[in-house]
């Protein structure tokens, strides 16, 4: 993914609520299955890390990007933005390089 790519999806990124949280028992196989569906449905999510959480964001971003096989867009403080395009009808088109 390109800078302009990214920062396009940033920006959409901005208006999103956070549709998942991990709490102090961070990153389960029943978050990462919830996360996987809801990238059924759409194409970019935010998740928000709690307070009572003590891994890091970022570390936690890049796990559940692998175990769902999304891409990391940003981590603000405790926010992650994931994107994941839908194989047939992609909703977002990016721009190009």
């Amino acid at each position: 993914m390109t800078s302009k790519q990214r920062a396009y999806l940033k920006g959409l990124a901005m208006n999103l609520d956070p549709v998942f949280q991990i709490g102090k028992g961070s990153v389960s196989p029943e978050n990462i299955a919830a996360i996987s569906e809801a990238f059924n449905t759409r194409e970019l999510i935010k998740v928000s890390i709690l307070k009572n959480c003590a891994d890091d964001p970022r570390q936690i971003a890049e796990m559940v990007a692998e175990r769902t096989h999304s891409q990391v867009v940003q981590v603000i403080g405790k926010k992650i933005v994931l994107y994941k395009p839908d194989k047939d009808k992609p909703k977002i088109i990016l721009p190009k390089a």
